[in-house]
């Protein structure tokens, strides 16, 4: 089975590049999606995290902003955080790709934006990573709800830096010159690892 990460900066197309990897055939696990479901889901990562942050609960459910805006502005709570998600989310990529493989599918792409940052690449066969220039980048990112300055500035302090990102990935889709130019990106990997 081929193993394809997909990772890259805030706003730089992630998801719309997996979506498009998802419409060519090819099964997609998504990180930020597993830690959404692990926060809502009753189980032992609920209940670390509540009993961890028990400010950031409301109505009896983990509310990612107040959760989110507790762990941005302290190292030690973030770490916290991430010590327990980090296996969770591992945990979950596994037994997705367990599954796959009982299915006798070829290949899958995860979608994790901390690829590097967490030391992740290593696991994987094709690490592919997304760009775009950097005024694209920004205006993508504040047409998210609830984006601000500082806050926009603390995600990219915790992301390495898209050139760094260059040096280390397998294969670059640019994402700037809108979503024909990136399918035909997609289809090119598709066809060169022999998945068409």
């Amino acid at each position: 089975m081929i193993r394809i990460a997909l990772t890259g900066s805030i706003a730089t197309g992630k998801s719309t590049v997996a979506r498009q990897f998802a419409a060519c055939g090819l099964p997609v696990y998504d990180a930020d999606a597993a830690v959404h479901t692990l926060l809502q889901r009753p189980g032992p990562v609920r209940e670390r995290v509540i009993a961890c942050f028990p400010e950031a609960i409301r109505d009896g459910q983990i509310d990612r902003g107040l959760l989110g805006a507790r762990v941005f502005h302290e190292a030690e709570a973030l770490a916290t955080l991430e010590a327990i998600l980090h296996p969770a989310v591992r945990q979950e990529e596994r037994a997705f790709e367990q599954r796959l493989r009982r299915m006798g599918r070829p290949a899958f792409v995860a979608e994790i934006p901390l690829l590097f940052e967490t030391g992740s690449e290593a696991r994987f066969d094709l690490v592919i990573m997304t760009s775009c220039p950097a005024w694209l980048q920004r205006q993508r990112a504040f047409a998210r709800p609830r984006m601000h300055e500082e806050k926009y500035q603390q995600i990219l302090a915790r992301q390495m830096p898209t050139h760094e990102k260059r040096k280390r990935a397998d294969v670059e889709i640019h994402t700037g010159l809108g979503k024909a130019a990136s399918w035909q990106q997609v289809y090119q990997v598709i066809h060169q690892l022999g998945l068409h």
